[in-house]
């Protein structure tokens, strides 16, 4: 049965002759372009393609491809940033101007979405100046190993889409493209990767050349056969780990095709959103801000550290978080849903042990008028709260918190506090965000 779905899946997903041809005559272009610019500005750069385009693993209608300006090892940081740039915005119709460890191009030929990445053509894995350029050895290690196995790569990837676990990127924190490969190098098929990954568990790890290098603290460990130093699923969360355990024991039992393509999300309709609320009985809070100007790989970690830091705040204000989210497009968001709406007017702040003479004279003159008394052998004092509803709380302190350069920037530019039903009425979305954020809150409540 799952060889089956599997040949229904690969029909669907595998490029055909047409696709190929299309694709292999634009990064050529882009390839000779590249090169003959270099050549007439006087610099010595040669273009490379790498990624899954160049190792024949991309799904059938993927329109991302990577190529890579190489530099001799020789050229200074200068040399590689300007020249790269100049190079890369000489070739591209279109781009847009991206910062990563280095700056590169994001350019866009008919349709599809290129990145010209500037590297150093450094002569091994152990001579990196970048972390870039580490991909060539990446691309010849696969290109030697993965050839009769490019449709087991694609099933795992399209399945690992179709799961939500696929992505390196730090929005995601899921299985990148390239551990997807050795995955399967690893085990030799989409059905075993499964079957091996049934098994995981945490701490598991995966040295396909037997480096047997240092240990990492992770939830899966592949050690890098090009650099052994490195974890490839570093970027893997604990969730997204779990996730492919138990969708690869849900597959075993139930092969079926949805797995790969399940249905699309829904947006949450406003009556949607007001039933989930009732059935709930939780207070949810929204964060809403403008987002910063930054790419996603450095957006996402502020915006889950400021996640950590709010809910300490609320923690130490005695507000017990539920669950919480962040979303981004336009604005920014973060979800916080708490187990209650609001707090008695007053708290229990206990004192020294009544045995503690001196300590407890002092609590007890200090809070005199609130008329301490004592419990289980230690003072204690009825003290008013300063915030009984969480709302107010994030209004006023709020900007106490930890939230990352560029979202502290943000946040301290204005941001709003939305409560329950207000978060569908957020101001300043176009109706591509309006309908993102609405299929977001759907995931939220229906996961």
């Amino acid at each position: 049965m799952s060889n089956k779905i599997c040949a229904q899946v690969l029909r669907k997903i595998t490029p055909g002759k047409s696709e190929e041809k299309a694709l292999h005559k634009l990064t050529d272009r882009i390839i000779a372009q590249i090169n003959a610019t270099a050549k007439e500005l006087g610099v010595e750069a040669h273009a490379l393609l790498v990624g899954s385009a160049a190792r024949n693993t991309w799904i059938s209608g993927d329109r991302d491809l990577d190529v890579f300006i190489m530099f001799p090892e020789s050229a200074t940081e200068e040399e590689l940033e300007s020249l790269g740039l100049e190079i890369a915005k000489k070739v591209a119709p279109k781009y847009e101007e991206r910062y990563a460890e280095h700056p590169y191009i994001r350019a866009f030929f008919e349709g599809y979405r290129v990145d010209l990445v500037p590297c150093f053509e450094v002569r091994d894995a152990s001579a990196l100046r970048s972390a870039v350029d580490r991909t060539p050895f990446h691309n010849e290690y696969v290109k030697n190993k993965i050839k009769g196995l490019e449709d087991q790569v694609r099933l795992l990837k399209q399945f690992m889409k179709g799961t939500g676990v696929y992505g390196a990127e730090l929005k995601t924190m899921g299985f990148s493209g390239y551990l997807c490969e050795l995955l399967v190098i690893k085990y030799k098929s989409f059905l075993d990767v499964v079957r091996n990954a049934s098994k995981w568990r945490r701490d598991a790890v995966i040295d396909i050349e037997n480096h047997r290098t240092l240990e990492h603290d992770a939830p899966l460990v592949v050690i890098d056969p090009v650099d052994p130093s490195r974890n490839v699923a570093a970027a893997v969360s604990l969730d997204n780990f779990y996730t492919f355990v138990d969708v690869s024991r849900e597959f075993l039992k139930h092969p079926s095709t949805h797995f790969f393509f399940p249905p699309p999300v829904k947006p949450l309709a406003d009556e949607e959103l007001a039933q989930e609320l009732k059935r709930r009985r939780t207070e949810l809070l929204a964060v809403v801000f403008d987002t910063p100007n930054v790419v996603d790989d450095i957006l996402y970690p502020q915006l889950y550290k400021a996640v950590r830091s709010i809910e300490e705040l609320l923690h130490r204000n005695d507000f017990r978080v539920f669950r919480s989210g962040v979303w981004s497009g336009a604005k920014s968001v973060i979800l916080l849903e708490r187990e209650v709406a609001s707090l008695p007017s007053i708290k229990k702040h206990i004192g020294p042990p009544v045995g503690s003479s001196a300590h407890a004279e002092k609590f007890k003159m200090k809070y005199a008028n609130l008329h301490p008394y004592i419990q289980d052998g230690r003072y204690v004092a009825e003290i008013p709260r300063t915030y009984t509803k969480a709302k107010d709380l994030l209004k006023f302190k709020l900007k106490t918190c930890g939230l990352g350069k560029h979202v502290s920037e943000a946040i301290g530019k204005g941001y709003k506090v939305l409560k329950g039903a207000q978060i569908t009425k957020i101001r300043g979305m176009d109706k591509t965000d309006d309908k993102e954020f609405r299929i977001f809150l759907m995931k939220y409540f229906r996961k």
